[in-house]
């Protein structure tokens, strides 16, 4: 038996309008607030809450609002692999589709997990980020 008519699935265009809509109330949230203060209201990160390391998408909310400001120095050292990886990622998925194939396939994700704990680990080494003290003096 094929699916009632009063049962079928919400249009594409309404699933697009709606993720869409979500996204630039997020981003303007983030936008506006300002995620740098202590008073922005946001849930905490649970990766930081259960182990106390920064997760690879901590600061992605700081870093966000520093380029919806223009200001990428800053989104830079909020968050760097956020920041480059995910056009990379964009550019890659856009295309592999162009070509026709599975964008994410096994070995794609397996380097995007790999590159995630990487980072990870890296972010909460002890002395990270190392940074120049030579303007300092």
């Amino acid at each position: 038996m094929g699916p009632s008519p009063a049962r079928s699935r919400p249009p594409r265009l309404l699933v697009g309008l709606g993720a869409g809509a979500a996204t630039l109330g997020a981003l303007a949230y983030i936008g506006f607030g300002d995620p740098h203060s202590s008073d922005f209201v946001f849930p905490a990160c649970p990766f930081k809450l259960l182990t106390g390391w920064d997760c690879p998408a901590c600061g992605g909310l700081r870093m966000t609002h520093d380029v919806l400001h223009g200001d990428l120095a800053a989104a830079f050292v909020d968050n760097a692999f956020l920041l480059i990886g995910l056009p990379l990622l964009l550019a890659w998925v856009v295309v592999q589709r162009k070509r026709e194939r599975t964008p994410l396939d096994s070995t794609t994700l397996t380097v995007i997990i790999v590159a995630a704990v990487t980072w990870t680990v890296v972010r909460n080494l002890p002395g990270f980020p190392l940074v120049p003290t030579v303007l300092d003096g």
